[in-house]
């Protein structure tokens, strides 16, 4: 079965429109796993914490997390009934949460392009930023 270079799996996960997010649970060590919204800026994985999508607060259990471990995951995938067309691209990162500056702002702005949700409400929280280390990728054909 191919596999995906590293240009291959950044163009494939930066097309899609949700993730999944794979933290280390500061509790325990046992894995956290959340869908996420994120936007690609310089090649870097930004997540913002949001009101738009119900939550108890603003100090999200996976930015707890990344205090304490900031290794963490990335999966976006393909299915379709055709098997022929199956892929999936996983990023292993190292985060770092970001609640002011530059990079937050460019983040925020290509968040608000990606997702229509949040022109109406822009995210005001912190944004995780996801530096990768490394890139697999696979696919079906």
């Amino acid at each position: 079965m191919p596999s995906l270079d590293e240009d291959e799996s950044r163009r494939r996960l930066t097309g899609e429109r949700v993730a999944r997010l794979a933290t280390i649970r500061n509790t325990d060590g046992t894995p956290r796993l959340v869908p996420i919204t994120f936007a690609v800026v310089d090649g870097l994985v930004c997540s913002a914490v949001d009101r738009v999508k119900p939550k108890t607060g603003t100090r999200l259990a996976r930015l707890r997390d990344v205090d304490v471990d900031p290794r963490v995951g990335l999966l976006a995938d393909r299915y379709d009934d055709d098997w022929t067309q199956l892929w999936w691209v996983r990023l292993d990162a190292v985060a770092a949460e970001h609640a002011a500056g530059d990079l937050r702002e460019r983040a925020l702005d290509a968040l608000v392009e990606k997702y229509r949700p949040y022109r109406d409400d822009r995210p005001d929280g912190p944004v995780l930023v996801l530096t990768p280390t490394r890139w697999t990728g696979w696919t079906a054909s």
